[in-house]
């Protein structure tokens, strides 16, 4: 009993000893986490961003980053891509078929360069080699004073936030159009049935009164009733009245005899 004893306290002081151990490396990982976080934001208040306010045909992220890196370190670069409609119209009216951007942000690992690099690039012309096709293109570029690129990263969350609502909107919106179209063609589909079918009983309706009517049309001759009637006044007066012979009338009138 009594080397049971001793093996649950020697196990118990290890348990408590590798939790103790455990909590440690927790606190120091910690600590390292919240030194490397204050490295980074000195760092990153130390950086400058710029703004180009237009971005030419033909250029990216890697030969924007292989001209303006000659001019100061560059620590990142984000390039708006075109409205979907402006570049439909445009290829549609025979402009450059590639990826295009309309606009950009660099930031670079220092204030003071990107201070220097915006005024001194700003309305100059690009040029580097003469067969590039925006050799001819100007700079426009801005320092941005106070930005960070935490701020750009929350203003395009908050675009595609708002971009996305209304989608939401333009699609219910969309929806309800199209079910309100459905209702109707159902409703006219509806009506025009009961129409034929309207139609196909005053048919039928018509068909069976003429059928009715000929056999009555059909039938023989109508029978005429005949009742007896008296005979006139004047007939039976004359007949009444004595007639007076001939060898009377002859006498009479001296007529031979």
């Amino acid at each position: 009993m009594a080397e049971e004893e001793q093996e649950i306290k020697r196990t118990s002081h290890s348990e408590g000893g590798e939790s103790e151990g455990n909590d440690e490396k927790g606190r120091i990982r910690k600590n390292k986490l919240k030194k490397r976080l204050l490295k980074e934001a000195s760092k990153a208040d130390k950086r400058g961003v710029c703004y180009l306010s237009r971005i030419p045909p033909h250029m990216d992220h890697v030969k924007l980053r292989h001209i303006l890196s000659q001019y100061g370190e560059i620590q990142r670069i984000y390039l708006a891509p075109e409205d979907p409609a402006t570049q439909v119209h445009r290829k549609r009216a025979g402009g450059f078929r590639g990826q295009v951007f309309s606009e950009g942000w660099v930031e670079y690992t220092k204030k003071t360069v990107a201070k220097r690099v915006a005024k001194m690039l700003n309305g100059e012309q690009i040029g580097g080699r003469k067969r590039s096709s925006f050799y001819y293109d100007l700079w426009n570029i801005k320092y941005l004073s106070k930005f960070k690129w935490d701020d750009l990263t929350e203003e395009i969350a908050y675009k595609n936030a708002i971009r996305e609502q209304k989608l939401a909107l333009e699609l219910s919106a969309a929806k309800r159009e199209r079910d309100f179209y459905l209702s109707k063609v159902d409703k006219s589909r509806a009506l025009s049935s009961i129409e034929e079918r309207l139609k196909k009983k005053q048919k039928v309706q018509q068909d069976a009164g003429t059928n009715t009517e000929a056999p009555a049309n059909d039938q023989g001759p109508k029978v005429i009733r005949q009742f007896p009637q008296k005979p006139p006044l004047a007939d039976k007066a004359g007949e009444s009245k004595p007639r007076l012979s001939k060898d009377i009338l002859a006498g009479v009138f001296g007529g031979s005899s």
